[in-house]
């Protein structure tokens, strides 16, 4: 099936079949959606890189298997880089006790009986962040301290027994504590989307994990690194109990579906856990871009599997339970008076062959310093045959788990709805702290050692900050390695230009691809200067090339590459992988556990375009500037800030105070509320503002485009990052490469300013 034809005001449509290709390329013969076949061809490298990480990982690793400790000091630069990817980075509170919770009308204490007793308790992790959750004492000796970690669907008090909601043989907190230990069973956020929102905006369908997730991830941390925070917290308080006993216990984690995440990373970071009980967890990670994105931990795939994880725990006990888990299937679904936009994602229970695959690994890696590892398989988490072989990984021989039993107790009042709701606030609270005070981290870290000097020695300042920008915030893959090999075809004519579809190719299986405008008065041995003209989102090339004023791309675009060709100047209209809705959106959720973001690919496409544009003998290589729109305007702010080949970057409709955009719950403005699930960048917070990507980009010509209607940010937040920029240009003595300009419009393409910016630093005359 041919490619339908896009007629133009004023062109002439040529049909494939009379087609003639550009000069010095071959004849282009694909049909169908490009744009789609792009994506196909993005997810199938993505897919072959994630196959490829397994293998890949052992550059990272060093094991030094000579004894225990030499091991853990072998791996400690693999247990640092895996708490930066979850986040887990902040310095926890000091803590010797635990808060017994009670108010005037519920007392701390839950339930006692013969065995034990149990109370609900808080304990200070950060300022203004608290971990809630039960104490279970035993009647006995204690003979081990555990923290027990429900799914994040179960309460403490279900994990218990205290509430329905849990078989009795699954009730692996209470049985742990009737056999002699002491226990702790935290609360975990929840799946619900009760809470996740602000009534000052609106409320969405995003899991509380979700919500948390999303404000946290930009900042560089995450719902994972907050709650495993929160475990090792009480870990903490075990440890500050066994300096002040005689005969210390051992200290273990057990967890069970989400529980069982955190039980293996907690067990992984911190070598006083003796012993680790996962169930219903471990596996190989491969396919984690389908699991709910809460689960999303950005460069995870990169280094670490479960496998890789377990080899943290190394030398200490490790259980592995098979065990059936409550399916997920997706967020909530979009009830009245909230907004949908929730993440797909499934959770389901695990094939037993991949989890003896993963095991199995995992005991090769960990060689003859694997500790006392065990892999079973059971009908419900924390079967007997589970808890005894913790008990023995904990030196605890001779424990005894008696028949499970039914407490027939059921509290009279259900608290855990309003301790859900404090949880999310404190986390919220915290995150949004952050937020606040994000921009004087940036500050210290880029401004302050960045004083503008010379503005010949301004590039050379801000190699380093590029570099990181690139390889730690983005994520950089090596350089297209496979010829160019242009094809084209003509596609579009009129009196001053012809339009041709190019075809390039960047990497296995990944091509760029353009509508290439070439003016027709080109004079012998003359050199023109390029505009690379990039489309919005869920946008093609055409929707910038076209001038029927009944599309309603030209509502947006204003056909402003046809304008540019018309005003002489050579056009490429390039496509960026960001169409296709859930399609597209997938390729970041495969490319963020391998360090990856779409931009990555994105970012080679665009050097592979301007390695062809400087074989073309009409080009300027020194003139070929860049001007986008909206997801465009997110690509001005980002490829030329760490590609110099572009020799300026105009942002049209999005330059605004992106971290800010990003991550409060304030504003209607922000993406917290929104579909665009992966629009966030980890750790972006605390490195690069849109103002240090400008940085990036001086000494070169920068301008924004701005509409007073635009519903991107208020002008406040544009102007406000945007000062920055200015302030640089000025110290750098440059005042006149940069430019704002304020239009009365909506989100479009206003071409009155941009135009004369584009004619002047470019070198090309405006036209009569």
């Amino acid at each position: 099936m041919k490619r339908p034809f896009v007629i133009l005001f004023g062109c002439l449509a040529i049909s494939h079949v009379a087609a003639q290709p550009l000069t010095q390329t071959k004849l282009l013969k694909m049909e169908g959606d490009l744009s789609a076949h792009m994506v196909a061809g993005i997810d199938k490298f993505l897919m072959r890189e994630i196959k490829n990480s397994v293998k890949n990982r052992a550059e990272f690793w060093s094991r030094n298997h000579s004894s225990v400790a030499a091991y853990d000091k072998s791996v400690e630069k693999n247990r640092d880089q895996f708490r930066f990817f979850i986040g887990a980075v902040d310095k926890r509170l000091p803590i010797t006790e635990l808060e017994y919770k009670s108010t005037t009308s519920t007392k701390a204490i839950l339930y006692e009986d013969e065995l034990l007793s149990i109370h609900a308790i808080r304990w200070a992790v950060f300022p203004g962040v608290h971990g809630e959750g039960l104490l279970l004492k035993p009647k006995t000796r204690i003979i081990a301290r555990v923290v027990a970690i429900p799914d994040a669907d179960q309460t403490p008090e279900q994990l218990v027994g205290l509430l329905p909601g849990t078989p009795i043989q699954a009730q692996f907190a209470r049985r742990l504590a009737e056999a002699g230990c002491q226990v702790v069973v935290p609360v975990l956020i929840d799946r619900n989307d009760e809470w996740a929102g602000d009534s000052r905006v609106v409320f969405t369908n995003q899991p509380h994990r979700e919500w948390i997730y999303r404000q946290a991830f930009q900042m560089g941390r995450h719902i994972i690194g907050y709650e495993v925070q929160k475990i090792l917290s009480i870990v903490d308080w075990f440890s500050s109990q066994n300096t002040q006993s005689k005969n210390p216990s051992p200290i273990g984690v057990a967890g069970y579906g989400e529980g069982g995440l955190l039980a293996l990373y907690s067990g992984a970071l911190d070598i006083r856990i003796s012993a680790t009980l996962v169930s219903g967890y471990f596996n190989s990670r491969q396919r984690v871009w389908e699991e709910p994105i809460y689960r999303n931990v950005f460069g995870l795939l990169e280094q670490f599997g479960d496998a890789e994880i377990a080899t943290l725990i190394g030398p200490r006990g490790l259980v592995a339970e098979h065990s059936p888990v409550q399916p997920v299937a997706g967020p909530p679904k979009t009830r009245p008076g909230r907004r949908g936009g929730a993440a797909p994602g499934m959770i389901k229970t695990i094939p037993i062959n991949s989890v003896v695959t993963e095991f199995s690994r995992a005991r090769s890696l960990a060689g003859k310093s694997a500790g006392p590892w065990e892999l079973i398989r059971s009908d419900s988490a924390g079967s007997d045959n589970a808890l005894k072989k913790f008990a023995l990984s904990l030196r605890t021989l001779k424990t005894q788990f008696s028949k499970p039993r039914d407490l027939r107790f059921t509290l009279k009042t259900d608290n855990t709805a309003k301790r859900q709701q404090r949880q999310i606030k404190e986390l919220t609270d915290y995150t949004q702290q952050l937020l606040r005070f994000s921009e004087y981290e940036r500050s210290e870290y880029f401004w302050k050692k960045l004083p503008p000097k010379q503005v010949d020695k301004w590039e050379e300042q801000c190699e380093p900050h590029r570099k990181r920008m690139w390889q730690k915030v983005i994520g950089q893959l090596p350089a297209a390695n496979i010829p160019v090999n242009p094809r084209s075809r003509k596609i579009l004519e009129t009196e001053k230009w012809t339009g041709y579809d190019v075809l390039i190719d960047v990497w296995p299986d990944i091509y760029a691809w353009g509508i290439f405008l070439l003016p027709k008065d080109l004079k012998p041995g003359e050199k023109r200067p390029v505009v690379v003209c990039q489309h919005g989102l869920e946008g093609v090339p055409m929707d910038t090339v076209t001038r029927d004023t009944k599309a309603r791309a030209f509502q947006y675009y204003s056909g402003f590459s046809s304008e540019l060709a018309d005003r002489g100047f050579i056009v490429f209209a390039p496509h960026n992988p960001y169409r296709g809705r859930d399609l597209f959106r997938v390729l970041q959720r495969k490319a963020n556990p391998l360090g990856k973001t779409l931009f990555s690919v994105i970012i080679g496409q665009h050097n592979r375009v301007i390695d062809w544009l400087e074989t073309l003998p009409y080009v300027d290589s020194k003139r070929i500037g860049f001007y986008g729109l909206s997801y465009g305007g997110k690509t001005a702010m980002r490829v030329p800030a760490l590609i110099d080949r572009y020799s300026l970057s105009i942002c049209s409709a999005d330059f605004n105070e992106w971290i800010k955009k990003n991550t409060t719950v304030d504003s209607s403005y922000s993406y917290m509320f929104t579909g665009e699930y992966e629009i966030f960048e980890y750790n972006l917070g605390h490195t690069f503002n849109y103002a240090e990507m400008g940085a990036l980009i001086a000494p070169r010509p920068f301008m924004v485009e701005r509409g007073h209607r635009d519903g991107v940010a208020p002008d406040e937040w544009v102007a406000y990052e945007y000062a920055k920029i200015r302030r640089l240009y000025g110290f750098l003595g440059i005042p006149e490469r940069t430019e704002i300009e304020f239009f009365n419009g909506p989100h479009k393409i206003n071409g009155e300013g941009t135009y004369k910016f584009l004619h002047r630093h470019l070198n090309w005359p405006l036209p009569k």
